[in-house]
């Protein structure tokens, strides 16, 4: 934990003595090295196998403006060389494989929807972690934002939401379904804004004028081989863009960017990221919401 996180973080935890703080720091900075490095190997791996496809020749023109606004491949006929591959239908972008059904962004119907409606609004555990209370709308980047699934709720509940998506493959998908939303639910999705960009390059440019309220993590779950067979759409996730062994960076990161809390969500079974012990936690049925106060100046 850098002396910036300490003077920022309420209560930080400190531990050890100065070789110990040494040999961590020494630690940390390997280790965002090496993240850093796989998180580019893993970039250009997905951009380059990974292509799109239009189902007619109709909708090639919309396929060439999603290639080229998230840089990816173009194809006129289903790969052979790699199980996944984008199809650009009539009515919505989805992520095809040989084998699985196709996964796509649906923030109207189906479990969004009913969220949107049954969620328990803002007594729901994210709601809380996020500091939905007193009529607050905290205005929150989500730095991880995958599908967009906790952006969206957290938007139906008024906040502002900036979602930050690094993958090309996931941002084209979660820009496809905000951009249909858009025709449905606009008072929900004018909460709403997308970011293709890595979220640790993005948040440290920010001027600290420009600082959210609140950043929410939510990175890849660590592996157990015990576990319950994990949900499909995590494990398309953890096949495509691997795990995010740079998150504990992306949380130092954002301990010095939020204005009042970050927010990593984790299973209830999973040590905080990084070892950062949080302020406090939120918990429900399955995951825990850790919850690290910043000192406002």
């Amino acid at each position: 934990m850098t002396n910036q996180m300490r003077k920022r973080i309420k209560n930080p935890e400190r531990q050890g003595g100065r070789e110990a703080r040494e040999a961590r720091e020494a630690r940390e900075a390997r280790e965002a090295r090496e993240a850093r490095e796989a998180r580019e190997a893993r970039e250009a791996r997905e951009a380059e196998t990974i292509p799109l496809l239009p189902a007619s020749t109709s909708l090639q023109q919309a396929a060439n403006a999603i290639a080229s606004s998230f840089h990816l491949p173009l194809t006129n006929s289903k790969p052979v060389d790699s199980p996944y591959y984008l199809y650009l239908t009539a009515e919505r972008l989805e992520l095809h494989h040989l084998t699985k059904k196709p996964i796509y962004v649906d923030f109207v119907s189906g479990t969004l929807g009913y969220r949107r409606h049954h969620g328990g609004g803002r007594k729901q555990a994210l709601a809380k972690a996020i500091g939905l209370k007193h009529g607050a709308t905290p205005t929150v980047v989500d730095a991880t934002a995958g599908l967009g699934k906790d952006a969206f709720i957290l938007a139906s509940l008024a906040c502002h939401v900036t979602m930050l998506e690094r993958s090309p493959v996931i941002a084209a998908l979660l820009h496809d379904g905000l951009q249909r939303a858009k025709t449905t639910i606009t008072t929900i999705t004018n909460n709403l804004s997308l970011i293709h960009h890595d979220a640790q390059d993005w948040l440290s440019k920010i001027q600290s004028s420009e600082a959210p309220d609140v950043i929410y993590l939510d990175p890849m779950y660590p592996h157990r081989q015990k576990s319950a067979l994990v949900k499909k759409e995590m494990r398309i996730f953890r096949e495509i863009v691997g795990a995010d062994l740079d998150a504990p960076v992306l949380l130092e990161i954002a301990l010095t960017r939020a204005a009042r809390r970050v927010v990593v969500k984790r299973p209830k079974w999973a040590t905080p990221l990084g070892d950062y012990k949080p302020n406090f936690c939120i918990k429900s049925e399955n995951t825990r919401f850790d919850v690290y106060l910043i000192l406002t100046q």
